[in-house]
């Protein structure tokens, strides 16, 4: 059985704004031995998937400077320290990037993005009927533009790889899960198709 590692020191060793990097010394449970780690520790995301009353979705493309490209993806953004619910922090994202709103928005699930070295979650969020309200609102980092893409098109733009933002595409498999199992709970979702084929998961 794989145990928890104990911890005898943890060091912030940098500042970066967007994540503080740490070095935390654990003892292996099979070894006893000390081992150094680096960790990245950042504040929580999130991201949310509008879909309007006809059945697009709203994405964005923005420059991605870890990849170096252009990048297909969904809303998204940082928890701000005084948003204790990540749900309005998604609702401010939306209307920030998109100028679209929502009257109801869903907790669909949350991961880890990578457990290896960040400490933080990506909590996905649904935004049902979406409607436009007012213009973007860019920080000054921000160049973003706005598509409106069918839902039935989504799982072909991730098969062809114009989706690669591995948070999105794990926004949809939560989205399809939800889907299938609320087809006739929330009437203003009744006609919306699956954008994959039932995956026959418990």
């Amino acid at each position: 059985m794989i145990k928890a590692w104990q911890q005898t020191d943890e060091r912030q060793i940098g500042d970066f704004r967007i994540f503080t990097l740490s070095q935390v010394t654990r003892i292996s449970p099979r070894t006893q031995n000390e081992h150094n780690f680096f960790v990245l520790n950042a504040p929580d995301w999130i991201n949310i998937i509008p879909i309007t009353a006809t059945g697009n979705v709203i994405f964005i493309k923005q420059y991605r400077h870890g990849t170096g490209t252009v990048c297909l993806e969904v809303p998204g953004g940082m928890v701000d320290p005084h948003e204790d619910d990540p749900m309005v922090t998604a609702r401010r994202e939306m209307l920030e990037e998109t100028g679209f709103s929502a009257e109801k928005i869903i907790h669909l699930g949350t991961v880890e993005p990578n457990p290896a070295f960040l400490t933080n979650r990506c909590h996905t969020y649904l935004a049902l009927n979406a409607t436009y309200v007012q213009p973007p609102e860019f920080d000054g980092a921000e160049d973003i533009e706005m598509i409106e893409v069918p839902l039935t098109q989504v799982l072909d733009l991730i098969l062809a790889g114009k989706i690669t933002h591995s948070l999105t595409i794990c926004a949809f498999f939560f989205f399809n899960r939800w889907r299938e199992r609320n087809r006739d709970a929330i009437s203003a979702a009744s006609d919306m198709p699956l954008p994959f084929p039932s995956l026959n998961l418990p």
